[in-house]
């Protein structure tokens, strides 16, 4: 079951990269960044999956995952994990096109959308909290 992702960090992913972390059933890592990481509502986040056949057969197998969003300049960041979904239909996933078709360079339709269900919130800023579970 979803947590609420806390409204300041729903504001922070806003325009942000996401380093998406998956492991193969065997364990084997993998990060990918994805430009195209968003809130979708309370609990969910998103991204398209266009070119990422490491980071998808890994969520087959494995549907745990690590997303973490930083700003280098402030040294602020936040690691989310949760539990991914692969859609290739319904509102989530016209949603991932619909934005897809808003970025200035032509991308072609995703494979999938990825739906991630948060189940854990940390603050991996600089500082004192660095590390602190938030939910």
């Amino acid at each position: 079951m979803s947590v609420v992702i806390p409204e300041s960090v729903k504001q922070f992913i806003g325009g942000k990269v996401g380093w998406i972390a998956t492991a193969s059933k065997d364990g084997m890592p993998n990060v990918a960044v994805k430009g195209s990481l968003r809130v979708l509502d309370d609990g969910h986040l998103v991204f398209a999956d266009i070119y990422s056949v490491k980071t998808r057969k890994n969520l087959e197998e494995n549907p745990k995952v690590a997303v973490m969003v930083a700003d280098i300049a402030t040294r602020e960041g936040f690691l989310l994990k949760g539990t991914a979904e692969l859609l290739t239909e319904g509102t989530a996933y016209e949603q991932v096109i619909e934005e897809l078709k808003k970025v200035p360079r032509k991308m072609p339709k995703p494979k999938y959308a990825v739906r991630i269900s948060v189940t854990e919130v940390y603050d991996q800023s600089m500082g004192p909290n660095g590390g602190a579970r938030l939910v």
